[in-house]
């Protein structure tokens, strides 16, 4: 405290000086004092530099620049300032001028060399990791996974706008070149095309709506793999209004057709299509990098299977075939050697001789290693989407159609579902070496729902690899033990090591996996008061903590992801389901709409043909009616007619008088009063 008011003293006398030498600029000229004013204004500078150079402290670059940089102002105030011409040592200013500036460029050169060199960088991340809690600002979203980030690799990631001019590619839309993956605060979080994105949760946390999402901004085709049809139902009718929508359902899941089916001996007549045909059937239900033994023989397999297909491709035998020859290889010896030696490649024929000449216990684990990856042929359903030719790749890229491949979890159809998709991606990284930048345009997506379970192609190999084709792999797994499982540890560990984007879901239980994830979020500075029983404090100490822990990882509400991103400190985002979409709601209400109208239609139909039946009822009813009341009517008008005349004739009986009957002739007179008493 001493120390501050001493240099602040110090400083004060500066300024004193300072405004000393000012106010003596406007006396009259020609006297010392005078002609010294400017000196009396550099002492006074002088000393207040002084002043702030001691309170610097232990900063030895900033002390020696602001010491030039002093120097340097001097001496542009005494070269081009109003000074009166006699002020002396005023003609000395290039010295301090050239020597201030020296010590400038050293000071800069030198903090430039600290900060680039590996003691700089590494306190400049640690200063960063303490201002923001070691979770990623909102400057290192902007810089890194923005759709600025994006736009800036737009010639890189679609190579035809290449040749477009810079404004016209800022009105390309950002889904062209990226996808979004979350919302951290007002940011979003983009992944470009040529990104790999795994997404790691338990059941039920979210993978499958976030992923119908990466679906539906696919910019070019798409490859879905899933076991349920969720990402069908919800997406397949929008990804119908880009192109034309293929499903893959040899399980028969749900009841839905094939629309598509695939041959695996389709293309087998080419020696290398044969044997990746056969590593990706036998990928389907046996886990690369296990070792020992069970490596041995898969490799063992995959030779046979590969001699195998070749031969039934050249003797246009069909997989059943195969499964017979594998079946009983001494029957098909015969004509497997004779349609392999129409191949061009002689290492088969040697392949299937080995295979049928050696001993039976040998050909027997050989035989038990292929069987599982034909099983699907027991599968009636399976057996008939295993049919026709081949699939057009390029067909597919061109009208950037969809192709769903569904399949039950029991993994019987998984080397056909696996089969299918390594030939589109490996005839789309053969069609993107053809093409400009060697890239796809637009991009094929990959979004592999539930991969380890139905679709096990070599992710190991492929995500270090497809993404500069622009093939975009989105892979959704339920923990890091089934990737293990599925591909080995090795090949889990290339996995997660090629992607780009690493989301994790909640609803993890297994310790390993939290403690790894809570190992790849870093450390972070925590304070901790230390307190006495009184309550006042005592000590105040740092220590490291984990960004975030294992039970803050597990305990991730739905709809939360953490976010691990190459190039940038974790965040925690926001992820959007794909039924809360705008598309996908206008879609639904269209549907409804559309459902309530043919409801509302039938109902109107149903009422108007009640009312059709009705009026005919009716008019029957009051034709009949009209029948009988002119019918009745006409009756009374004859009664009436009758009785009328009955009642004229009447009447007119009465008006005339009756005749008096003519007396008899013996008849004796009587009298009238006996008359009348008689009456």
């Amino acid at each position: 405290m001493s120390k501050s008011r001493d240099l602040l003293s110090v400083a004060f006398v500066g300024v004193v000086i300072g405004a000393a030498g000012w106010l003596l600029r406007g006396l009259p000229a020609g006297k010392f004092p005078t002609q010294a004013w400017p000196w009396l204004i550099t002492i006074g500078g002088v000393i207040v530099l002084l002043a702030l150079i001691a309170s610097i402290g232990q900063r030895p670059l900033a002390r020696l620049g602001l010491l030039g940089a002093g120097a340097v102002a001097w001496s542009v105030w005494f070269a081009t300032g109003d000074l009166p011409t006699t002020t002396p040592g005023r003609e000395y200013w290039p010295y301090p001028l050239v020597i201030g500036g020296l010590l400038v460029l050293l000071a800069v050169a030198r903090w430039w060399h600290r900060q680039g060199g590996s003691a700089g960088t590494v306190n400049r991340w640690a200063a960063r990791g303490r201002r923001n809690d070691g979770v990623a600002s909102a400057w290192s979203i902007f810089r890194t996974s923005s759709w600025f980030a994006a736009r800036r690799k737009a010639s890189v990631l679609r190579p035809s706008l290449r040749e477009v001019t810079w404004w016209r590619r800022l009105l390309v839309p950002i889904r062209e070149l990226a996808t979004p993956l979350a919302r951290v605060g007002m940011l979003r979080i983009w992944s470009p095309v040529e990104d790999v994105t795994l997404r790691i949760g338990g059941p039920r946390s979210g993978k499958t709506g976030e992923l119908a999402g990466r679906i539906l901004d696919a910019p070019g085709a798409v490859i879905a793999t899933s076991t349920r049809t969720d990402l069908l139902n919800t997406t397949g009718p929008l990804r119908r209004r880009l192109g034309p929508v293929h499903v893959f359902n040899p399980s028969g899941m749900g009841g839905l057709p094939s629309t598509i089916t695939f041959d695996p001996l389709a293309g087998c007549d080419n020696p290398t299509t044969a044997t990746t045909r056969a590593t990706d059937l036998l990928s389907g239900v046996s886990a690369p990098g296990a070792g020992g033994d069970r490596e041995f023989w898969a490799g063992q397999a995959r030779r046979v299977l590969a001699a195998l297909m070749h031969a039934a491709a050249l003797g246009g035998a069909t997989m059943r075939d195969v499964l017979a020859w594998v079946a009983d290889p001494e029957a098909a010896a015969t004509d497997v050697q004779r349609c392999l030696r129409r191949s061009p490649e002689p290492a088969f024929e040697s392949d299937a001789q080995q295979f049928l000449g050696t001993n039976d216990r040998t050909r027997s684990s050989i035989c038990a290693t292929i069987m599982p990856a034909l099983g699907w042929l027991t599968d009636s359903t399976a057996a008939a989407s295993a049919t026709g030719d081949g699939f057009d790749v390029q067909q597919l890229l061109d009208t950037r159609g969809t192709v769903y491949m569904l399949g039950a979890e029991d993994g019987v159809v998984a080397p056909l579902v696996t089969a299918l998709t390594g030939h589109i991606a490996r005839e789309s990284r053969r069609i993107a070496g053809t093409m400009p930048g060697g890239r796809l345009d637009p991009p094929l997506t990959l979004a592999l729902d539930e991969a380890a379970l139905i679709c096990p192609i070599p992710l190991d190999n492929w995500t270090a690899d497809m993404g500069g084709r622009n093939v975009t792999i989105h892979i959704a797994a339920q923990s890091r033990a089934q990737l293990r499982q599925r591909w080995g540890d090795t090949g889990a560990a290339a996995i997660l090591n090629n992607v780009a984007t690493l989301m994790i879901f909640g609803g993890s239980r297994d310790p390993d996996d939290l403690g790894a994830y809570s190992t790849l979020t870093g450390d972070r500075d925590e304070k901790v008061d230390t307190f006495d029983v009184d309550g006042d404090r005592q000590s105040h100490t740092t220590r490291r903590v984990p960004v975030l822990s294992a039970g803050q990882i597990a305990q991730l509400p739905f709809g939360r992801v953490v976010i691990i991103r190459r190039g940038m400190a974790p965040a925690i985002g926001r992820v959007q389901m794909a039924w809360k979409r705008r598309d996908v709601k206008a879609y639904q209400r269209q549907v409804w709409r559309a459902r309530l109208a043919a409801i509302w239609s039938a109902r109107l139909n149903a009422w108007i043909t009640a009312g059709v039946t009705a009026s005919d009822h009716v008019g029957a009813w009051v034709t009949g009616m009209t029948t009988r009341w002119s019918a009745a009517r006409a009756r009374r008008a004859a009664m009436r007619s009758a009785v009328s005349a009955v009642v004229d004739a009447a009447a007119t009986a009465l008006e005339q008088p009756p005749a008096l009957p003519a007396a008899p002739i013996n008849e004796q007179p009587v009298d009238e009063h006996e008359g009348s008493r008689s009456r």
